[in-house]
């Protein structure tokens, strides 16, 4: 079936807002990156609470103080948060500094849990951040794209190729979007983070999102 005119000019779109969305987690001179990732700010379109949401960003912040410069230009920490599970990503020098930046951010107040796929090795060059961040807006693009997946409850880091999938999803979303992201070129390897919940609990999400839409939608002085 043809594509559209509209549908022609929204994926291009779609792929210039994910990747400028995501060009902060080219950090080539900072050594500690948060919230690498394609996701909007506090966005009322998010699967967690807005108390959640905040807090997340208060975690995130949180380790970065904690991990910048302790390891020196050998260290690139990606901290992401979501739903006050802590994911670590990048490099650092050895084993040590691994466990270090996991107890860092572990004993973080209200983190519930550290997935820590830190890499020992040198820090990823400028090159191959800039390449990530194009895999990242490339495979949130798919996700817009994708019909049956809904993009805004995903979280998305690329580290060397890898693609981490974040969010609160059911299990059939889940496997869904890993297999879209999985087939974007240049994508190596994808891992899953995600908290998952049942079909039941997506459609009272729904429920709860639709109630919203109609309330904002009736609200005096909406248009």
């Amino acid at each position: 079936m043809p594509h559209s005119p509209l549908l022609t000019l929204a994926r291009p779109v779609a792929v210039a807002l994910a990747i400028a969305t995501g060009a902060l987690a080219v950090g080539g001179c900072i050594p500690i990156i948060m919230g690498g990732a394609v996701m909007g700010t506090f966005a009322a379109t998010d699967r967690r609470t807005m108390g959640n949401q905040v807090e997340d960003q208060s975690i995130e912040l949180k380790s970065s103080n904690r991990i910048s410069g302790r390891y020196g230009d050998k260290g690139h920490v990606v901290i992401n948060a979501y739903n006050r599970k802590v994911l670590l990503t990048g490099e650092v020098p050895n084993d040590a500094a691994k466990a270090d930046a996991e107890l860092q951010a572990s004993t973080i107040e209200n983190v519930r849990s550290v997935v820590n796929e830190l890499q020992v090795g040198p820090p990823s060059s400028l090159t191959t951040r800039s390449n990530d961040t194009l895999i990242t807006g490339k495979v949130k693009a798919s996700l817009i794209d994708a019909k049956d997946l809904f993009a805004n409850a995903f979280l998305i880091n690329t580290q060397r190729g890898t693609v981490y999938l974040m969010g609160r999803v059911t299990e059939r979303e889940g496997k869904r979007a890993a297999s879209i992201a999985a087939g974007v070129s240049g994508v190596t390897k994808v891992v899953k983070v995600f908290d998952y919940i049942t079909e039941a609990e997506l459609a009272d999400l729904s429920k709860v999102k639709a109630e919203q839409d109609e309330a904002a939608k009736n609200a005096p002085g909406a248009k």
